[in-house]
């Protein structure tokens, strides 16, 4: 297996638990684990890149990617796997040194193409029969991103 130098996660169901809670007056929150915010931090002191991907546009995730000093954070993409390919073009990488999980359609493409693929536990059917995937005894929102980095980045 290549090395990886750059570690990729969607959002929703991924880092959350693809909840979506509103307040009386409309706000949105997202629940998000701090055993993935710190998986995230070990990967970043080692040398690894990282970056969170969502089709969605929202401050909360900005907050977050912020307080964890992501290093790339891309909101509202119609391709992730697009994105990701421009990023390793300007890191001078190929998509084999992309480690990436996500959970849901969405993820499908992206997920297809990089080194080192993995979904939650609660992942869609379809994202965990991609060939490769690696497939977390934890949920979206409950450590998996964290279990992803231990046992196969971080190893």
């Amino acid at each position: 297996m290549a090395e990886i130098k750059l570690i990729g996660t969607d959002v929703d169901g991924t880092l959350t638990d693809a909840g979506m809670y509103y307040t009386a007056d409309g706000d949105v929150m997202k629940k998000f684990n701090t055993h993935d915010g710190m998986g995230l931090t070990l990967c970043r002191q080692a040398g690894i890149k990282t970056a969170i991907l969502t089709s969605e546009n929202t401050p909360i995730v900005a907050k977050r990617a912020e307080k964890l000093k992501i290093d790339y954070l891309f909101q509202g993409m119609k391709s992730k796997l697009e994105v990701i390919t421009n990023l390793c073009k300007e890191l001078g990488i190929g998509l084999e040194n992309v480690a990436y999980i996500g959970d849901d359609i969405n993820d499908f493409e992206i997920l297809s193409a990089v080194g080192l693929k993995a979904c939650p536990a609660d992942a869609l059917k379809k994202i965990k029969e991609i060939p490769g995937i690696k497939i977390m005894s934890l949920k979206g929102g409950e450590g998996a991103v964290r279990e992803f980095i231990d046992d196969y980045i971080l190893k």
